[in-house]
């Protein structure tokens, strides 16, 4: 549920940048304007809007978050010191302080996008152990099947083993003695302990 919850978060936030960067591109030359009237050199409407836009996008897609929270929090920090600094106007306070809360968005957006490679780095290096544990567990079946077969082979060799026809004998350590003792394999045969 959190990581529905940091998406949503993160095209929520991502949704400001888009706006605001298709709208500096829809009207260049008032973008113009107010970047001048800022004190900053002319020429920066269009790539301002581009950075803005495709940087939104980025976040939205998810692509990249954490280098794109990063620049988009550094360009927020720097709106806010060149377009918001008249902390004495309630309006432009009111502006610095929404700009400094999508500074915070985008650091839980990095923080949040870190959290969720991490755990997927754990969860590659988990699948990655039961699938060796499951490889070992294949190898020791196919020994163990390969050492059954084998000693079948010896055993037929040996003549130890009865032809279809005839009944079937176990050869068994009954008492770990060492010596293998020999019975017949049928209900008949068996005691209370063998079940």
């Amino acid at each position: 549920m959190s990581k529905i919850a940091a998406i949503i978060g993160r095209i929520l936030i991502a949704l400001i940048f888009i706006f605001s960067g298709a709208g500096k591109l829809a009207d260049i030359s008032a973008t113009e304007t107010m970047i001048v009237a800022a004190g900053l050199p002319s020429g920066l409407a269009i790539p301002t809007g581009l950075f803005e836009l495709l940087a939104g996008l980025c976040l939205a897609a998810g692509f990249m978050v954490r280098l794109v929270a990063v620049l988009l929090a550094g360009f927020t920090a720097l709106t806010i010191l060149f377009f918001h600094a008249q902390f004495g106007d309630p309006m432009q306070r009111v502006m610095a302080l929404k700009n400094l809360a999508m500074i915070g968005g985008l650091a839980l957006a990095f923080a949040h996008s870190q959290m969720w490679s991490h755990y997927y780095a754990i969860a590659r290096e988990r699948r990655g152990e039961i699938a060796a544990r499951d490889a070992d567990a294949r190898v020791r079946d196919a020994e163990l099947r390969a050492a059954r077969a084998e000693a079948r082979a010896d055993a037929l060799a040996q003549g130890q083993v009865a032809s279809a026809h005839e009944p079937r004998t176990v050869v068994t350590d009954v008492n770990h003695d060492g010596v293998p003792e020999v019975r017949r394999a049928g209900w008949r045969n068996r005691r209370w302990f063998d079940w």
